[in-house]
């Protein structure tokens, strides 16, 4: 059973944190790992210093300053290889190149010897891994030789490793019980991770989403519809354009659209059922362009099949744009059926059209969901509540190893 994060910690002593990522901002406005940047941002109010350790890539410098957040950056393999971080396709070149393989071995054990370094430098209270893997295990392994406290955060997309390999589950296992906590960023997903390490008591604790930039805004059109994220299977692009296809009304559908592994079958299957004329291409938007798109929409839809947390959906409802989703995964955290959009069962495109009909045949019902949504995902998942929640938790954490 997923628990409760501590409150009312007291909050006079500072605590030094280091983050073991292997996804992060390289650059302003990246939205590469950004989550994981408002968190460390938002713990300077939490009287939180936090400093992170990330892999290198070509332009990057080894040590640099993002929103007054120290960042180490280390060198893993050649540059021609250092290819694995950053790019969502990690896994695919892991299985794909022995080239590959032998990178990720050497980001990981370059991460420990700069994460060792950086421990005796900086003198972290906890350590906080975000992903079991490679973070997570990174620090069970630095923990041979030190005893830091270890916080250990699941997204989703790691949990899946652990559940399509029992080579993987028990490395899994390993790293959980080497935790002094396991926090999910879902109540579904905490329920998953338990499924594979049963005496796991992960704790929820959503990442935040910025708040001072998706906010409401623009004139809104009717009928048109969003879609956000990488062209593939899991996000469930074919999904959408079954749906489309289907709908009474002829609506119109804007793609945001990061790396997929399914671009070019998706523009085909968009072609031979007669809707690419209805669709409207974009590149990855910075957070402000992506905030007025969310505004100028009827709704966003996410047909997602075993989405961590959706976050997507939480950035569209502080916009008061309803969410239409399958009721899969993270998801139904935020999007609550006829609070704060519609939920529909998960592959059903008959279904999904039908209630995208319903909620573009009335305005009115949308705008009431758009700005419910907005009341709920600021109560949730505003910054300043994801950062109380982790700070509470790190005094926790570092209360007990001291008692």
């Amino acid at each position: 059973m997923a628990a409760s994060v501590v409150t009312n910690v007291p909050r006079a002593r500072s605590v030094k944190v280091l983050f073991l990522v292997h996804s992060f901002p390289r650059f302003a406005e990246d939205p590469v790992g950004s989550f994981v940047l408002r968190l460390a941002v938002a713990l300077r109010e939490e009287n939180v210093e936090v400093r992170v350790i990330a892999p290198g890539s070509a332009g990057l410098s080894r040590h640099e300053m993002l929103e007054n957040v120290v960042v180490e950056r280390y060198r893993y393999a050649p540059r021609s290889l250092e290819t694995l971080a950053y790019t969502g396709t990690m896994r695919a070149q892991v299985e794909n190149s022995w080239g590959a393989r032998a990178a990720l071995a050497g980001l990981v054990g370059a991460s420990v010897i700069d994460a060792a370094r950086i421990r005796r430098i900086f003198q972290p209270d906890v350590l906080h891994a975000h992903w079991w893997f490679p973070g997570g295990l990174v620090g069970r392994i630095l923990n041979h030789f030190g005893n830091t406290p270890l916080v250990t955060t699941l997204h989703g997309s790691d949990l899946r490793l652990a559940q399509n390999s029992e080579a993987a589950a028990k490395i899994f296992r390993y790293v959980v019980r080497g935790s002094a906590a396991l926090t999910t960023v879902s109540h579904w997903l905490a329920r998953e991770a338990e499924s594979i390490a049963p005496d796991s008591t992960p704790i929820v604790a959503p990442m935040p989403v910025a708040a001072d930039v998706f906010r409401p805004g623009g004139r809104r059109s009717p009928d048109r519809l969003l879609f956000v994220g990488k062209l593939n299977a899991q996000k469930g692009s074919e999904h959408l354009l079954r749906a489309l296809a289907l709908m009474k009304t002829r609506a119109t559908l804007d793609l945001v659209v990061g790396v997929g592994s399914e671009e070019k079958d998706t523009r085909k299957l968009a072609e031979a059922l007669g809707v690419s004329d209805r669709l409207t291409w974009h590149p990855l938007l910075e957070r402000a362009e992506l905030a007025r798109l969310y505004s100028e929409v009827t709704a966003l839809v996410v047909p997602a099949i075993d989405e961590g947390l959706g976050l997507t959906a939480i950035e569209a409802l502080l916009c008061e744009t309803p969410v239409v989703a399958f009721a899969s995964g993270g998801l139904t955290d935020m999007v609550i059926h006829e609070r704060t959009g519609l939920l529909v069962p998960p592959g059903d495109h008959v279904a999904l059209a039908q209630a995208l009909d319903v909620l573009l045949a009335r305005e009115d019902r949308g705008a009431t969901l758009g700005r419910a949504g907005r009341v709920f995902a600021l109560e949730n998942f505003a910054p300043a509540s994801a950062a109380r929640r982790y700070a509470d938790l790190y005094r926790t954490v570092v209360g007990s190893r001291h008692s």
